[in-house]
C-alpha cells in the first residue's frame, strides 16, 4: 500500500470526509483529493499535520509499518511536543491558533467567520 492508499484509509477509520479532513488540516478538498488520487505527492507539512491532528503515526503514514493510530494520549502529546519545537516561534502561534479553532469547532462554534493567521496567503 501507498501513502496516498494510508492516507486515504486512515480519514475513513476516522469516520471524516475529505471535506472536514482537509478543513481540519487547512488544505482545499481539491488539494487532499489528489493527494487521494495520486495526483500529488503528501509532502511531510501533510504528513506532521496528519499525525499531530488526528493522531496518525507518522511512521505507518510514511512506511505502512506499525500502528495507523497512536494508542495512548501520552503517546500523541510526545508526538505533538516534538513537532511543535521542531516549529519556529511564528509557526507555533499559527499552530496555535489551529489546535483553538478545532476545539471551537468541537463545541459546535466553528461558525464564526474565518480569521487568518498573520502571513496566511490572502485567496483572491
Amino acid at each position: 500500500m501507498e501513502i496516498y492508499q494510508r492516507i486515504k484509509e486512515a480519514r475513513k477509520t476516522l469516520n471524516m470526509t475529505q471535506k472536514d479532513f482537509a478543513r481540519a488540516m487547512c488544505v482545499s478538498n481539491s488539494f487532499l483529493a489528489d493527494i487521494e488520487n495520486n495526483h500529488r505527492k503528501a509532502n511531510d507539512r501533510i504528513i506532521k499535520l496528519a499525525s499531530m491532528i488526528f493522531g496518525i503515526n507518522e511512521n505507518w503514514l510514511k512506511t505502512g509499518k506499525g500502528d495507523m493510530l497512536y494508542k495512548s494520549p501520552s503517546e500523541k502529546v510526545s508526538r505533538l511536543v516534538s513537532i511543535f519545537n521542531e516549529l519556529p516561534t511564528d509557526y507555533q502561534d499559527f499552530a496555535l491558533l489551529h489546535i483553538e479553532r478545532l476545539l471551537e469547532l468541537k463545541k459546535g462554534q466553528g461558525t464564526t467567520k474565518r480569521q487568518d493567521a498573520p502571513g496566511t496567503p490572502k485567496k483572491r
